[in-house]
């Protein structure tokens, strides 16, 4: 296959419209209400048929045969067997490596919020905030990422689900990490219906009250909609759907380091989008890149997805680090990687961006297809959730008192002024 088969298309900000703008900034993804249609069976299917239900799809959708068999199970429980997670020795070093850095990060983060708030806002009015893990959480796929903070956060009851080898069997890097992780079970589904059983419960699956990671467009579809269900009370951390990455480099960074990453993004999937934004380099450079891209791809082992995705991201060559920022912070990607001369100078700039990493301690769980405009990536802070309380004095009451009459009246609250107004009378019969 030729050079130009694997090529990004280059735009220039000089003679970018406003309109041609606005469409790089779309993602190449099918249009919500086409894939909500096709998920919505899927979840009918599982939400209706139980067990059942989910057997048919992890057979349709996963193609694992031996699951048409009844007596197939279609979960794992822990204690898992030893045999189940035989790695090399050099998997396991990379995976303990991994699960310690992002033990230590995310531990970190545990220490400030799980810390009791306590806060007297005004005489004898003490208000406080604490923190408590969420009982059960259903992970989908990045079991480490997902895995290590619902442990540092004290979540009892762990589900991990992966979609299962034709055979039926997992991977055994997963069985290990799920033993590191203390997760109960392993489901044995991937896509909108292993969402489904989380967010629903079957027979075999344990109903979650918050479900994790991400997925392609069906998964995320799947996720938002159930989350959507009054009827499955379930909540979700992002909306993390195909994975995406933008550059913003100078003229110092390396064609080739460039290219292996954008390449290193679109191997995820067809929907999956690189995109490089150029800082003040020239015709010949962004060639260079292009270049680093096509001989890097053709020796890869996804090279057709790469052949076919690469049409669909894009380089856009801007004047300014401002023009390039600017442009980066409308994207709003889901990973952002800064190969610029002074990049820690330019932190502040980042107004949107999930960013992330592999192992080194931060989540890559992120918000996709611009929503890091409106969420965070997943933190410890995902698997707790917060409660308020308030403590008043005779005295913080009679201070307080009054303002909350008065406000009860504007909104015609009879009944929250009488509760207040009750209490003070008592405080004054009693001389309090």
């Amino acid at each position: 296959m030729s050079a130009s088969e694997y090529r990004c298309p280059v735009y220039t900000t000089a003679s970018l419209s406003p309109a041609k703008r606005a469409e790089l900034l779309v993602r190449p993804v099918k249009a919500s209400s086409d894939i909500l249609a096709l998920v919505e069976p899927i979840l009918a299917s599982v939400r209706n048929d139980g067990d059942e239900g989910l057997r048919g799809c992890v057979v349709k959708f996963d193609r694992c045969t031996p699951a048409q068999d009844k007596a197939f199970p279609l979960v794992l429980e822990a204690p898992f067997a030893d045999e189940l997670a035989q790695i090399q020795p050099e998997v396991k070093e990379a995976i303990d490596v991994a699960y310690s850095n992002i033990k230590t990060f995310h531990s970190a983060q545990m220490v400030r919020e799980s810390e009791p708030i306590r806060v007297e806002t005004m005489p004898g009015v003490v208000c406080q905030r604490f923190a408590r893990p969420i009982g059960s959480v259903g992970l989908y796929v990045t079991a480490l990422m997902l895995g290590v903070p619902a442990q540092v956060a004290g979540c009892k009851n762990i589900t991990l689900a992966t979609p299962p080898r034709p055979d039926g069997s997992i991977s055994p890097e997963i069985i290990y990490i799920a033993k590191l992780v203390g997760a109960q079970r392993v489901v044995r589904a991937g896509g909108a219906h292993a969402i489904a059983a989380m967010a629903y419960g079957t027979e075999s699956v344990p109903k979650a009250d918050k479900l994790y990671g991400p997925g392609n467009q069906f998964v995320t579809a799947a996720k938002m909609m159930v989350a959507m269900d009054s009827g499955a009370q379930v909540a979700i951390d992002v909306p993390a759907g195909p994975s995406e990455v933008l550059v913003i480099a100078d003229k110092t960074a390396d064609p080739a380091l460039v290219a292996s990453d954008l390449l290193g993004q679109q191997e995820h999937g067809l929907d999956s989008q690189s995109v490089l934004v150029t800082i003040d380099c020239d015709d010949s450079y962004v060639e260079a890149v292009n270049a680093a891209v096509a001989e890097q791809a053709r020796a890869l082992p996804r090279a057709e997805i790469l052949r076919k995705s690469l049409s669909q991201s894009f380089i856009l060559q801007t004047r300014s680090v401002e023009e390039a920022f600017a442009f980066s912070n409308d994207y709003a990607p889901e990973h952002l990687l800064l190969y610029l001369e002074n990049a820690s100078s330019t932190i502040e700039l980042v107004e949107n961006a999930g960013c992330g990493d592999y192992a080194s301690g931060t989540n890559h769980t992120l918000p996709t297809v611009g929503y890091a405009k409106q969420y965070s990536g997943v933190s410890t802070s995902s698997f707790l959730k917060h409660f308020t309380s308030q403590e008043l004095s005779p005295a913080g009451l009679k201070g307080l008192g009054p303002y909350v009459e008065r406000l009860a009246d504007v909104e015609m609250l009879g009944a929250h002024k009488a509760s207040v107004s009750l209490r003070l009378a008592k405080i004054e019969r009693e001389g309090l």
